[in-house]
């Protein structure tokens, strides 16, 4: 009779115990994939958000500098002017902690582009 030595019989068993235990974390972590990929189509689609402008204001106020601020183009229609002004002017109120002074140019854009302009900067500031 042969005696076996205890180092090989233990690495004929360790290896596929490893081969095992790495088969079980690969097949849970494609689980886990799958059903954080399944999460993230079943979520609801995110509200984009407009970006207004940002610019620095012009000495006097031109049609497309009123149609930047107001986020529309310079051929919109009159009522959806009033709609981008309305929209524009919730975000910036100064009743509900926005300035002074872009209320007024929201409204000296409203007013350019809906061409109330009566000469002038327009603007209270």
């Amino acid at each position: 009779m042969q005696q076996s030595t205890g180092i090989s019989d233990t690495s004929e068993m360790v290896a596929p115990l490893i081969a095992g235990i790495a088969v079980a974390a690969a097949a849970y972590a494609g689980r886990y994939s799958i059903r954080a990929w399944q999460a993230f189509k079943a979520r609801p689609p995110t509200v984009r958000v407009r970006r207004f402008y940002e610019g620095g204001f012009q000495p006097s106020m031109t049609r497309r500098e009123a149609a930047l601020i107001l986020g529309v183009r310079e051929s919109t229609p009159a009522e959806k002017i009033k709609e981008a002004h309305r929209r524009v002017m919730v975000a910036n109120h100064p009743d509900a902690g926005g300035s002074h002074f872009l209320a007024s140019k929201i409204n000296e854009a409203k007013d350019m582009m809906l061409r109330k302009n009566k000469g002038g900067s327009g603007s209270a500031f």
